[in-house]
């Protein structure tokens, strides 16, 4: 009796506390603003975690010595993203009123205050200005995730780190108000709900760039022949895709920017639709070609499923999102093989995933669902190439200066050696390696 008696007491008191609170925000905020807030700031949660599968998939996919490295850059990378953004970044992709293709708010957030509060809950009807730039900052450090992947294991650190700078402080905000600030390719109709190619493409190219001025790994191609170099921990990259998943349901669920039931469900079942087409297909790709299962080809096709249905989410059937995603899930498996011919070394796949997953994603919005038509496809093809020739000269420029300045690549000593005792003296791992192991480079 008396448990029961406290159970009832604290269930009394827990309802007594919602009515105070409802009756003590109704005249300011609404319940479904609330609920919406709540939502976006559960999904930037969710895409928050994508830096540690990021981390983890990059890690898996590399060899165990530099480790300590790729782990370091993943960490970085969210800080950098999250304080550029803050300074100047968010007020260079959405600056309001501007000519279209460049406009700056000013630097900083505005001091907080509404009315002696700390939010203001008129900003927007689904969330709050803070929200607003949490949300949209997880989403700028994605960008210079997806480069450090292509320029694994050889990129200098304090290169990669101004690098990841710039970018994320200028670059990706700038060719983002194009669309997501209201510029000039959102006024011609360009669609891209979530971000194929402001997120996806404009990391691709900038890690395709990245790849091909940094050259391939040592022993990567020998006499002529493509030599495999494997990742150390294939359970490590596994988890890696898990977490990164589930991190989409963040991405792609709270770019609906509210809470609206139905359309934040449709969302979520076409992203998982198409990131399971996308296993599918590349299982079946891989498997005709090589003639074996390949799992790492399987878990970039999940990405790439993911990638592609990114533009048009909230447009798509469950038909649709499934072919996006098979489809997706073939394309990344031929365009690892046809870069790898090109000699250009990309020890993830990153630019497999993400910049032909994205390109296709993009123009498979004139191809599928609501939006399908030949003007809309023409409108994608504008905005693909836009973004891809501005992206690649702008990186181009960015790693030419800092290759002139500080250089880009470790020397071929530390290579060898591997990047975690060569820049950070530290090693993930204390193996006890055999002779011919350490000849092998592991």
């Amino acid at each position: 009796m008396k448990r029961i008696f406290v159970l009832t007491l604290l269930a009394l008191t827990f309802c007594s506390s919602l009515a105070f609170a409802e009756e003590a925000v109704a005249p300011t905020a609404s319940i479904g603003l609330i609920a919406s807030n709540i939502w976006m700031m559960v999904a930037t949660f969710l895409v928050f975690i994508m830096h540690l599968g990021f981390a983890s998939l990059e890690a898996g996919l590399t060899r165990s010595k530099n480790t300590v490295n790729i782990l370091f850059k993943n960490t970085l990378i969210p800080a950098i993203g999250l304080l550029t953004y803050a300074w100047f970044g968010f007020n260079l992709m959405y600056p309001g009123t501007f000519n279209g293709f460049f406009g700056f708010a000013g630097f900083g957030l505005p001091f907080p205050t509404v009315d002696g509060g700390f939010l203001d809950l008129s900003y927007n009807e689904g969330y709050t200005y803070w929200t607003d730039f949490l949300f949209q900052g997880m989403f700028a450090a994605t960008a210079a995730t997806i480069v450090s992947g292509a320029v694994a294991e050889r990129i200098k650190l304090s290169s990669f780190l101004v690098f990841s700078t710039v970018f994320v402080g200028l670059v990706y905000p700038i060719v983002g108000s194009w669309k997501w600030g209201g510029g000039w390719l959102d006024n011609m109709g360009f669609y891209d709900f979530a971000g194929s190619t402001l997120v996806h493409s404009v990391g691709g190219w900038g890690a395709l760039i990245g790849a091909i001025m940094l050259g391939a790994r040592k022993g990567k191609y020998v006499d002529g022949k493509i030599k495999p170099i494997p990742g150390h921990s294939m359970p490590l990259a596994t988890i890696g895709v898990f977490l990164l998943w589930l991190g989409w349901f963040g991405f792609n669920g709270g770019s609906v920017l509210s809470a609206d039931p139905a359309l934040v469900s449709l969302t979520l079942v076409t992203t998982c639709i198409a990131a399971s087409a996308g296993i599918v297909g590349a299982m079946f790709t891989t498997w005709t070609i090589s003639g074996k299962p390949d799992l790492s080809m399987v878990l970039n096709g999940c990405l790439a499923g993911l990638v592609g249905i990114t533009a048009g989410a909230d447009q798509m059937g469950l038909g649709s999102a499934f072919l996006i995603g098979l489809i997706a899930g073939g394309l990344v498996v031929v365009s690892v093989i046809m870069i790898d011919k090109l000699k250009v070394d990309d020890p993830v796949g990153a630019i497999s995933v993400h910049l032909v997953g994205g390109i296709w994603g993009t123009l498979a919005v004139g191809l599928f669902g609501q939006m399908a038509g030949a003007k809309q496809f023409g409108i994608q093809l504008v905005g693909v190439g836009a973004y891809g020739v501005t992206t690649a000269v702008a990186v181009f420029i960015i790693f030419s200066v800092i290759k002139a300045t500080m250089g880009l690549r470790v020397s071929e000593e530390e290579e060898f050696e591997g990047l975690d005792v060569s820049e950070h003296g530290l090693e993930a791992y204390h193996l006890a390696l055999s002779p011919a192991a350490k000849d092998s480079g592991i």
